[in-house]
């Protein structure tokens, strides 16, 4: 397994150890780990999956007794009379009085409790939220794989370009020993001025790729940093490893139906279903009890309890509602035909699904053969430029051989390794594609 070694203070809290001041080593496995901790889009699917379970205990509350408490106070400065004939209270027959109903002060205060007995849309509701919840555990785990695929992407980028440099400095460090020798002979009066020129030439060439191979290197280094949610001022240094080749993986087998994106799929269809069944309940009746008791008090003074100017009266209610829908113009009918519109959508981003992740599978094993035929390739032209290389050199040092060919053998050998660390790389990113096109990136985290 790769490894890399973070400089300064990494991964604290991590794996409840501090790495201040010390290189720590960090593999692949636990790289993917701290991308899964850390990273903005691990932490906010994980907080949806948290999300989840108050959404349930919102649907759920609406099965519960709904229990509600109420009060009020009024002052009336000014009690608004009534007229009535005065026969009533004794006065003269065909005459009118004024009387004033009610008290100056009134209050209440009143318990009431509401209890859905049968509710379809309710039931279904609460089936939709327990899928919602599974829902989200699936879409948690297809945001881990996602991050999961992007990390070891980075990480081999790295890689490739470390082994690039690496090659780069083995070249350069063989040109500057070539000039070396031909400025001892120019010194010497023994070699021509020009040879010297040629390979300081080639040398400062070098130099300036090998430093813009740096500047990429510390670009990557960053991507990867980024990628897994690490400071990006923390340091970071690929060891000094080959990429492990594995043919295995190729008759690896398979199955589109347990891809975690089949599986959301599933669920989302899972969703679209209920989501029908609790459009056509909004046919069914609905039952629910209703409660109350309370006390209603007036009076001159202000209300307290205990006093003799001020009365009390209490009262309660026990009741059932029944609501039976009977028309509504079609709308529930046009909803519902809306909703079996969207099943048979999603049925179809499932077969399309299945077709691009079988696709994937394919293009990936392909891409792995051609990928090791190439890296064979590459592996005998590099032990064949070392030969050609190792024989100028020698032939160079004999008078057998020009400047120009030791040059271009130098530089054979140099591209020779560089087409076998970008074979390296896309066999590793194809090797991930197959992976994942087979549903098994989570072994990447539990890999030894």
């Amino acid at each position: 397994m790769k490894r890399i070694r973070i400089i300064a203070v990494l991964l604290a809290g991590l794996f409840g150890a501090s790495y201040a001041n010390a290189q720590e080593v960090l593999t692949l496995q636990e790289a993917i780990k701290y991308a899964l901790q850390n990273k903005a889009e691990a932490k906010k699917s994980a907080l949806d999956v948290e999300n989840a379970e108050y959404k349930i205990d919102e649907v759920r509350s609406g099965a519960l007794p709904q229990v509600n408490a109420n009060g009020s106070i009024n002052y009336n400065p000014l009690l608004q009379k009534s007229a009535l004939p005065a026969e009533i209270f004794g006065g003269e027959p065909g005459e009118t009085i004024m009387v004033a109903f009610g008290q100056k002060w009134q209050t209440n205060a009143a318990v009431s409790v509401n209890q859905q007995l049968f509710n379809q849309s309710l039931f279904t509701g609460l089936k939709a939220a327990k899928t919602t919840r599974e829902f989200y555990q699936i879409n948690n785990t297809l945001t881990e794989e996602n991050l999961i695929e992007k990390v070891a992407n980075s990480y081999y980028e790295v890689f490739q370009t470390q082994l690039q440099l690496k090659t780069l400095d083995i070249n350069l460090e063989s040109t500057r020993k070539t000039r070396d020798v031909i400025k001892g002979l120019v010194d010497a009066g023994l070699g021509k001025k020009i040879d010297l020129d040629r390979t300081t030439v080639a040398v400062n060439n070098l130099e300036a790729q090998r430093q813009q191979v740096i500047n990429a290197l510390e670009l990557q280094e960053n991507a990867l940093k980024f990628a897994i949610g690490m400071d990006i001022t923390d340091d970071i240094v690929l060891p000094e490893e080959t990429f492990d080749i594995s043919v295995e993986r190729m008759y690896d087998t398979a199955d589109v139906n347990s891809r975690t994106e089949i599986a959301l799929l599933n669920k989302q269809t899972e969703l679209l279903e209920l989501n029908r069944k609790s459009i056509v309940s909004t046919y069914y009746p609905s039952l629910s009890f209703t409660g109350n008791f309370g006390y209603l008090g007036m009076g001159n003074i202000f209300p307290t309890f205990g006093s003799d100017g001020f009365k009390w009266s209490n009262f309660s209610g026990l009741g059932l509602n029944l609501s039976i829908p009977i028309f509504n113009g079609g709308s529930t009918r046009s909803k519902i035909r809306q909703a079996d519109i969207e099943l048979r959508k999603t049925e179809v981003d499932i077969q399309d699904a299945k077709l691009g992740l079988s696709l994937a599978n394919e293009n990936a094993k392909t891409q792995i053969k051609n990928s090791l035929l190439t890296i064979n390739t590459n592996r005998s032209n590099v032990a064949l430029a070392k030969e050609v290389l190792d024989n100028t050199n020698n032939n160079y040092a004999n008078g057998l051989a020009t400047l120009t060919e030791l040059l271009d053998a130098e530089n054979a050998y140099a591209d020779a390794q560089n087409n076998l660390n970008t074979a390296l790389l896309k066999y590793k990113v194809a090797e991930i594609q197959l992976i994942k096109s087979n549903g098994q990136l989570k072994t990447l985290v539990n890999a030894n």
